[in-house]
């Protein structure tokens, strides 16, 4: 039975996250309005909830399921088991966030009076915006 890490993020938008989860790969997400239990590799259901769950069946074989949990700060946390941190590691969890950051950018700029003038993707991976608003 694998072990479950908390691991504390800064995204709040559930919406800019399902979106950075299917630009990593993962177009199949549940959303939950109250949190739902995760399982393990093995089908067993887990003490752990979420209200973002990616369901094991969509990570691989001898995964567990990978949720993201709602903190009463608004901002929610992210259950990776010991056994699929080595694949879903820090790395990805970064590639989740620039994805967040972009997708959250994108809705409330516009709310804000902002339009984006500029968009590209650098070599390392970064995304450059360049936002502006006309007063």
């Amino acid at each position: 039975m694998s072990h479950f890490t908390a691991i504390k993020t800064q995204i709040k938008d559930t919406d800019a996250l399902v979106k950075a989860l299917a630009d990593v790969g993962f177009k199949q997400v549940e959303v939950h309005e109250t949190a739902q239990h995760l399982y393990g590799f093995q089908g067993d259901m887990r003490s752990q909830t979420a209200e973002v769950i990616i369901r094991r069946k969509y990570l691989g074989g001898a995964s567990n399921d990978i949720g993201f949990q709602r903190q009463q700060d608004g901002t929610f946390e992210a259950i990776i088991s010991e056994y699929d941190r080595r694949k879903y590691s820090q790395t990805w969890l970064k590639q989740v966030m620039q994805r967040y950051g972009y997708h959250a950018l994108m809705a409330t700029a516009p709310a804000q009076g902002f339009t984006v003038e500029e968009e590209e993707v650098l070599a390392d991976g970064t995304i450059r915006v360049v936002v502006g608003r006309w007063t």
